[in-house]
């Protein structure tokens, strides 16, 4: 009996189908079953794609490729049709591709192989009925569309592997999962799921010549698939004691491609039998380069994450030794988003002289450049410090360093810029506050280069804003002149310096950035943290350790503006950090431990500002009348703050009209609360004593010695070795005991 009546009595016909010339060669069984004569004959290619459903021929055209790649069968289910539309049978296709070269010396394939039809189950029956399309299909698809979703979104190695680990394959779904990455000539395990810790012994560093399938996968690029442990232990025998103890009983090999390039292997392993019929095959092959895909993205943003931290660490500098009577805090906060640097920094740079020097800037923008040039003008200021310079001649240079470092250069007559980015040209600006301490004393000497002022907070909670002279941000003119304002940080007090990043994120303006801010710093949260540690919720300096309520202050100062810590996360709920944010938390300790904590005594620590007003700068008078009302914001009577900003807007305005010289104005105020005592002096360098004038009503001078004498307590006048003293007290009365009930 001939091969061909044998396979036309069970249905089944040949066939041949020739890819490079377009024509299939069908048998006589095979072309009846496709609905034409019962003949041999040879058909164009496009005649013979008539007969099949349009859906079955899109899937059978993905199986080809599919074995073409991994050299195994080509078995699909395919509908025929009629010339009407209607389907006349089901077949089943086996078929082997067979690689051909043509004459031009391209690559081809040819299909060899069966055509067999299969029965259908007739209605009423309990035949089981496995649709071509339908249920599976549509499972296989959403599966592999949530699949591509979860990988997509896995942002390092270990989410890429919690994600396939909890993939739940359609019809069959692994319990043992491994990744294998290269490394030069050895391959070791990624990560795996399904075993137990130290399972992964034997196979955590192999050659890859080692006789294992993960290991041959990686140098074919071709995938193995090992239905049962007979197969398993024909083709891999060295391997088979190895897989043995895991009890799985079918496994896949599939390589990871990327670029063409093999990074490693994946194994899927099953405790239930698995055939691995193509399309099976083609969910494993299609996750394996989803998978493969979503590794490569994550190891190049962890490198990306390594690279940014690593410069972060290496631009944000060492606070430096521990200084007798002065703690330190200090916290950055990079902008969300790409390199996680920007332009803000701060540091503290040991000077000559014994003191040191605070300083913190903000360079313009939050890109790369923004970095680059921050880490140069940092350098720069240190560099200028350290050679002893002053802080106006320190910030004189930072100018001209960083206006020379922006500077364009002149146009190239050729018209080549160098292959450069025109924004790496364009001329950067920086704001810069340098604060020189004497630790011994306490005293400041502050430059301001367009930078925000600082803030005290003083021994008793209240907050001032410290005005301070200035100049032009850095690099705008190369020679510009920084004037210095010099205060005291007296004992209990802290000093904080921020940049604009921590008052307007949020939508807020300077006005209410530091409303903001100065309802942390007055609140006495951060005190009760006093015996405890609390980590830092940015990034916190190394150096001398603070004390806990200092470092806790600098914590919710930061979480005034991001939230808490806990939000700092990826999704939807994430931050929106708008600027760079840097701050420095300066304390000078008192005799108790400082930073403005008072340990419950009846003596209420001294609230104290102390301010120069230039003759070069009248303008400066209404920030002293701001300075005083913030002194007495919590003073019982409003009449008597006015009372005292009036007096002391005077006295410092007559300073300014009759003398040469610079006013010196210290005002404090000293006893409980509801019955302080303030005292406000105001010196220059004349000895020409105040008197008493009678001005006429369309005077406009010669009143100051009346308003002292109606408004004040107290009043009078000191003389000095070199000038006197003016000064007056109020005496803190609530408004009913001040007024007399009629």
């Amino acid at each position: 009996m001939r091969t061909e009546d044998v396979l036309a009595a069970i249905a089944t016909g040949l066939w041949r189908w020739d890819n490079a010339s377009g024509t299939v060669t069908l048998d006589s069984e095979a072309a009846r079953l496709l609905g034409l004569p019962a003949e041999p004959v040879v058909l164009p290619e496009v005649a013979v794609r008539s007969r099949f459903h349009p859906v079955d021929w899109n899937e059978i055209n993905g199986i080809v490729n599919l074995a073409v790649a991994e050299g195994t069968l080509a078995e699909a289910r395919l509908r025929i049709m009629d010339v009407d539309g209607r389907v006349l049978r089901t077949v089943r296709s086996r078929s082997k591709p067979m690689e051909n070269r043509t004459p031009d010396g391209a690559t081809d394939y040819e299909l060899i192989g069966t055509i067999q039809e299969i029965a259908e189950p007739q209605p009423g029956t309990t035949a089981a009925h496995t649709p071509i399309t339908g249920d599976w299909r549509r499972s296989r698809e959403a599966f592999l569309l949530d699949a591509g979703r979860a990988l997509a979104e896995a942002r390092s190695t270990a989410e890429v592997l919690r994600v396939a680990a909890s993939l739940s394959m359609p019809g069959f779904s692994p319990d043992g999962l491994a990744v294998f990455g290269v490394a030069g000539d050895r391959l070791s395990i990624i990560g795996h799921h399904g075993h137990d810790p130290g399972d992964e012994g034997p196979f955590s560093d192999m050659p890859l010549e080692t006789n294992y399938p993960a290991a041959e996968v990686v140098r074919t690029g071709r995938a193995i698939y090992l239905p049962t442990p007979e197969d398993y232990k024909r083709r891999f025998p060295a391997a088979w004691p190895l897989a043995q103890r895991f009890d799985r009983v079918s496994w896949a090999f599939l390589p990871l491609i990327v670029a063409g390039r093999t990074m490693g292997a994946w194994m899927a392993a099953f405790k239930h039998p698995a055939s691995f019929s193509p399309d099976e095959r083609s969910v494993l092959t299609t996750v394996a380069r989803m998978l493969a895909q979503a590794l490569q993205r994550a190891v190049v943003a962890e490198s990306e994450r390594e690279l940014t931290t690593g410069l972060q660490r290496s631009m944000m500098p060492q606070l430096g030794p521990e200084i007798p009577g002065m703690r330190i805090a200090a916290r950055y906060v990079p902008t969300g988003g790409g390199l996680q640097v920007g332009g803000d920094w701060y540091d503290m740079i040991p000077l000559p002289s014994g003191r040191f020097a605070l300083v913190i800037g903000d360079v313009q923008g939050h890109d790369v450049r923004a970095a680059g040039l921050m880490g140069q003008l940092r350098i720069a200021v240190r560099a200028y410090a350290s050679e002893g310079h002053r802080p106006d001649a320190v910030l004189s240079r930072a100018s001209r360093f960083l206006a020379g470092l922006c500077s364009s250069p002149e146009s190239d007559p050729y018209g080549d810029d160098g292959g450069q980015d025109s924004d790496f040209q364009s001329p950067r600006f920086a704001t810069c506050l340098y604060v020189e301490c004497d630790p011994k004393t306490g005293m400041l000497e502050v430059a301001r280069a367009g930078h925000p002022d600082p803030a005290i907070r003083m021994a008793d909670g209240t907050v001032l804003m410290r005005p301070t002279a200035g100049g032009l941000p850095l690099g705008i003119v190369p020679d510009t002149d920084y004037p210095t304002t010099r205060f005291a940080l007296e004992p209990g007090e802290t000093m904080m310096l921020c940049t604009d990043g921590l008052i307007e994120t949020g939508g807020h303006d300077l006005d209410t950035g530091w409303a903001r801010l100065r309802a942390v710093l007055e609140s006495d949260a951060h005190e009760s943290a006093y015996d405890e540690q609390v980590p830092g919720a940015g990034t916190a300096a190394a150096g001398p350790v603070a004390p806990p309520h200092l470092e806790r202050l600098a914590d919710l100062l930061v979480q005034a503006v991001h939230g808490p810590s806990s939000h700092h996360t990826t999704g939807p709920l994430a931050d929106r950090r708008e600027d760079d944010i840097a701050v420095v938390l300066l304390c000078r300790e008192g005799a108790d431990r400082g930073a403005g904590t008072a340990l419950p005594h009846p003596a209420r620590p001294v609230r104290r500002t102390v301010l120069t007003v230039a003759q070069v700068e009248p303008e400066r008078i209404a920030g002293v009348r701001q300075q005083i009302r913030e002194l007495l914001h919590d003073w019982a009577d409003p009449d008597q703050v006015d009372s005292a900003v009036l007096m002391v807007s005077e006295m410092v305005t007559n300073v300014l009209t009759h003398t040469d010289g610079d006013a010196l104005l210290v005002a404090e105020a000293v006893g409980e609360l509801g019955a302080r005592r303030l005292r406000v002096e105001v010196a220059d360098g004349s000895d020409e004593l105040p008197h008493k004038r009678q001005p006429g009503e369309m005077s406009s001078s010669g009143r100051g010695v009346l308003l002292m004498e109606m408004l004040a307590d107290s009043w009078g006048v000191d003389p000095r070795g070199e000038g006197k003293s003016i000064w007056f007290e109020l005496h803190e009365q609530s408004k009913t005991d001040a007024d007399p009930e009629f």
